[in-house]
């Protein structure tokens, strides 16, 4: 597995031993790189979120295309070991905060982010809980994207979120949110 884009385009990260996580395919992490880069144009100084981690592949390849700050979170213990090691090859420590625990565990944020990527186990439903839970947390305002990677034949919903695109890729399928409009009053 490598960095497709950026400062560390190349650059080769580990994966967690075992099948406990499921590493995003290349192919599956280039076609979203390439979904977002259409709608963001650029990563510059985004703060992202790269939760159910795994490696940390997604995160690293927003920080590698610019984004400001990655916040990984990984309830796995030997895959957020790996994100560790990850992060310190690629000297981004200064860049990134990884938190060992489940994405359920987060708090209310201080300010919504502008990226948020979620791939979890497939069909379990979890990224839809984490992402009504980050919705009522403040994680998710006006201006955020949300990338959900989930089975190809998972057709996600969540309130208070809008399909902005959804695309198969292999076994998986992409889906793009975005914040509901809040309704102006008459």
């Amino acid at each position: 597995m490598r960095i497709i884009s950026g400062e560390w385009r190349g650059r080769k990260l580990t994966s967690p031993k075992g099948d406990a996580t499921r590493p995003t395919a290349d192919r599956t992490r280039e076609t979203l790189f390439s979904m977002l880069t259409s709608r963001l144009g650029s990563f510059e100084e985004l703060r992202v979120a790269d939760l159910f981690a795994g490696s940390g592949a997604l995160g690293l390849e927003a920080l590698s295309r610019g984004a400001a700050h990655c916040l990984f979170v990984e309830q796995d213990r030997d895959a957020a070991s790996t994100i560790r090691s990850n992060v310190a090859a690629l000297d981004a420590g200064m860049r990134t905060a990884i938190e060992s625990g489940s994405v359920m565990g987060l708090r209310a944020a201080r300010e919504p982010l502008d990226l948020i990527m979620l791939d979890p186990p497939y069909r379990t439903g979890a990224g839809e809980v984490a992402l009504d839970r980050l919705l009522r947390l403040g994680w998710i305002g006006d201006a955020t994207w949300i990338a959900l990677e989930t089975a190809f034949n998972e057709e996600p919903e969540i309130a208070g979120l809008t399909i902005e695109t959804s695309r198969k890729v292999g076994k998986g399928r992409l889906t793009l949110f975005r914040r509901e409009p809040a309704c102006e009053p008459a």
